[in-house]
């Protein structure tokens, strides 16, 4: 039996499950502080994704005039390829949609190609590529736009 996955607004009461699947996530994991700090702004959108009650992943945007920057987005390890992402891909694009934004942009690491497959599904074309991007492993990140309908 498939359970149910709920989409919906980040608290900071939910940081803590947040910074586990942040974790698991990335080789150089957001602070706690960094999130909270991003809850307090009024241009940012922070959404998880739950399945029996319990967070398995979460996806950001930070609006700027009619652009919207997609911050982050990640999914526990047990609980990828489950289509949880592309959840949280339409959850942001219907916000950008509501809120009138012309654009969505992202930054990618050139490696993860499940993640440019996933956003090439939506739309989102490869646009421009960012040298050395990641701190880590100065890893290149492709940047990729999604042009709305206005």
């Amino acid at each position: 039996m498939e359970s149910e996955i709920v989409i919906r607004k980040m608290k900071c009461e939910d940081l803590d499950r947040v910074m586990e699947v942040e974790k698991k996530s990335f080789t150089s994991p957001w602070s706690k502080l960094m999130f909270f700090d991003e809850l307090q702004n009024p241009r940012a959108h922070y959404f998880v994704a739950e399945i029996s009650g319990n967070i398995v992943a979460y996806a950001g945007l930070s609006t700027i005039i009619d652009e919207g920057h997609i911050t982050n987005i990640a999914v526990h390890p047990l609980y990828r390829r489950m289509k949880i992402g592309s959840k949280l891909m339409e959850t942001i694009i219907e916000m950008a949609r509501k809120s009138k934004l012309r654009g969505l942009t992202l930054e990618v690491r050139v490696g993860n190609t499940a993640a440019i497959s996933m956003y090439k599904r939506f739309g989102f074309k490869i646009e421009g590529l960012r040298k050395n991007y990641y701190s880590d492993n100065q890893e290149d990140a492709f940047i990729m736009w999604y042009y709305l309908d206005t």
